[in-house]
């Protein structure tokens, strides 16, 4: 059968598959690269949105983890662990699903959104609630390594990185060249480095003339690269990037000063307001996370006339929760026409 099978079978040249035997796949990558009409009116340039929620599992973490999965059962490993604020959870459980293996997940308790808890725990993990935030959740998971024979695959797993990379090699193959500017949430760091490792492979390589400007956003209630520091209690309504202490903190810094790019902050509720932006006025329902790319462009205002793709992270049905509460209850009507054309007029 022909057709798309996978990133790590489409974009084997580009990954380190040394060892490889067998490809761990759900069929992730190949997403839709979406033009935002009325985005691109609102800021005067040429936007698109990568639409990463339509990956597998519902986000870009699929990218990496078909990588990291695929490796470490090519290695003997047979049980993974992460540390997670979800999607890297719900990613990482299925994958282990696919290939037959084990997974643990270490998530902060009464920190995570329902909606991605229920895929790790319907994939099969053994879920573990951590009296601790996401930072101490990682620590755990590296420190189970020591006394284990499992394997984390986390962003700090360099195949992890690897897989993500193809983020880049897609929108290139696309558009023909690396837009002006990837815009793109930031929370533990590994993406925004993943794809500037995948727009200077392309780029080396000559299949691109160009390179982009990378600019990150953070949430301003965990934004630890913007201030400078770590931040102890991270919060923030984008589940997805309340993180404090970035494990790809240097990676993401070098991306940013080699692309003449920025990282910057914004606001719960100019993420919010992007985000229904999006659902609104483009069709697209992502998590709250995912509009912080979108929120940066509104934010700070962006070169006229530049094309602009930003990397939308996660689906909206993610973090059901915020869309409910911030929903109207709909009314209630009698079953009868009178009673629905008196209410509709």
């Amino acid at each position: 059968m022909g057709g798309w099978k996978g990133l790590v079978r489409e974009y084997g040249d580009w990954l380190d598959l040394r060892g490889v035997t067998d490809v761990v796949t759900l069929l992730e990558g190949n997403t839709p690269l979406l033009h935002a009409e009325r985005l691109s009116e609102r800021v005067g340039a040429d936007v698109w949105l990568k639409l990463e929620g339509l990956n597998p599992t519902g986000s870009f973490k699929d990218r990496g983890m078909t990588m990291a999965i695929t490796k470490a059962k090519s290695a003997g490993a047979t049980t993974v662990v992460c540390g997670s604020t979800g999607n890297t959870s719900a990613a990482a459980a299925a994958y282990a699903a696919r290939a037959g293996m084990g997974c643990v997940v270490l998530v902060p308790e009464g920190k995570i959104a329902l909606g991605k808890l229920a895929q790790a725990i319907v994939y099969g993990a053994e879920v573990v609630q951590i009296r601790g935030n996401f930072d101490r959740a990682l620590n755990l998971a590296r420190e189970l390594t020591q006394h284990m024979p499992i394997t984390i695959v986390n962003s700090i797993n360099p195949d992890r990185i690897e897989g993500q990379k193809t983020g880049a090699f897609e929108l290139v193959d696309e558009l023909g060249d690396a837009p002006d500017i990837l815009a793109i949430p930031v929370g533990n760091a590994g993406n925004i480095s993943a794809y500037w490792r995948g727009f200077t492979q392309y780029h080396f390589a000559k299949k691109s003339a160009t390179l982009p400007k990378m600019w990150g956003f953070q949430a301003a209630g965990a934004a630890p690269i913007v201030l400078g520091h770590r931040v102890d209690e991270p919060e923030t309504i984008a589940t997805a990037i309340r993180i404090g202490n970035p494990a790809s903190w240097v990676p993401a810094l070098e991306a940013v000063d080699e692309s003449h790019g920025a990282i910057r902050a914004v606001t719960d509720d100019e993420l919010l307001d992007a985000w229904s932006f999006l659902a609104r006025h483009e069709s697209v329902f992502c998590e709250p996370a995912s509009a912080a790319s979108v929120a940066g462009l509104l934010k700070f205002g962006v070169p006229a006339g530049s094309r602009i793709v930003c990397v939308l992270t996660g689906n909206g049905l993610k973090d059901p929760d915020t869309a409910v509460s911030r929903a109207a209850t709909p009314v209630v009507v009698d079953s009868s026409i009178e009673a629905l054309l008196a209410h509709l007029s």
